[in-house]
């Protein structure tokens, strides 16, 4: 039985028909609460001030610009570095070995880690409280759902996983399963507490000094867009809310998109996807779903 699992996406996988208009009939508008510079929220002062960490470190937090090339590999402890790309998104737990390779070569490093879901392959996974951990996360054995309102029960261990993401030498953290209201979770979980636990865990990201990214939960762009440094998305162009991403780049945040190749052939791929994310400035790679080394850049 293989010991180290990790996470591949959970998109809700919708399947299109005819993928080159997923996009297409969508208004490519930002959304109008962004409609001009003068409307939107000054967040660049709080984001990007120097913060002092209690070890008193002010070293800058890393701002993904937008066209970075990246790679994600979630397949093994030891993923290929094969890939000449800008940035890596890892597992916290990959191998010392890979993040100091990656680091020789001056890439920029996101941790992967579940914020939404127990994982019970995880070292940890024997901490969480079992008042926490909810109902079966479905189509994806091993994943339960967590009461992310109960903060002070889940921040030892969150803020000692993104210590070790700071201590292994990642630049930001990716994390994953923010969409916990709008799933069976087995708790009562609104909107608004996932505002304010994503705000809270972008605080603890910029304590450490790592930039952090939203994970898909589009409908939360206009209220998290100053906390976050970035947004990583999956099948927003087969699905068509790719333009609710675009206020990232507006502010020359980085958008990561992925789509997969259970949707897109590699040729639909280059066609009509690279142009669109080319036009939009979005990072866009095609991935198999299960995250393993392969990909595919415009």
């Amino acid at each position: 039985m293989t010991t180290y699992t990790c996470n591949a996406p959970k998109s809700s996988g919708v399947k299109l028909t005819t993928p080159a208009t997923a996009f297409a009939t969508k208004s490519s508008a930002i959304p109008s609460v962004f409609a001009s510079p003068q409307e939107r929220p000054l967040v660049e002062a709080e984001t990007y001030l120097p913060l002092v960490t209690q070890s008193g470190s002010t070293a800058p937090i890393w701002h993904p610009q937008p066209g970075l090339s990246w790679q994600w590999d979630l397949s093994d402890q030891r993923p290929s570095t094969a890939v000449s790309a800008q940035v890596y998104d890892v597992d916290l737990y990959v191998d010392q070995a890979v993040i100091n390779e990656l680091k020789q070569r001056d890439v920029k490093l996101i941790c992967y880690i579940s914020v939404g879901s127990w994982e019970e392959w995880r070292p940890d996974a024997d901490q969480f409280p079992p008042e926490v951990i909810g109902k079966d996360y479905q189509g994806w054995p091993g994943e339960k759902w967590l009461d992310i309102r109960q903060i002070d029960k889940l921040a030892p261990i969150l803020q000692a996983r993104m210590d070790l993401c700071a201590a292994k030498g990642f630049d930001a953290i990716e994390p994953d399963n923010m969409e916990v209201s709008s799933n069976d979770s087995g708790f009562p979980i609104t909107v608004a507490d996932e505002k304010r636990y994503a705000i809270w865990l972008a605080e603890q990201a910029h304590q450490r000094r790592l930039a952090i990214g939203m994970k898909n939960a589009a409908y939360l762009v206009e209220d998290l867009l100053p906390h976050f440094e970035f947004i990583l998305t999956e099948d927003c162009f087969v699905q068509g809310w790719c333009a609710q991403a675009r206020p990232f780049i507006e502010y020359d945040k980085a958008v990561f998109a992925a789509e997969y190749t259970d949707e897109w052939t590699e040729a639909q791929f280059r066609a009509q996807v690279c142009p669109q994310a080319a036009a939009w400035n979005f990072s866009v790679i095609l991935k198999n779903r299960s995250l393993d080394a392969w990909q595919l850049a415009c």
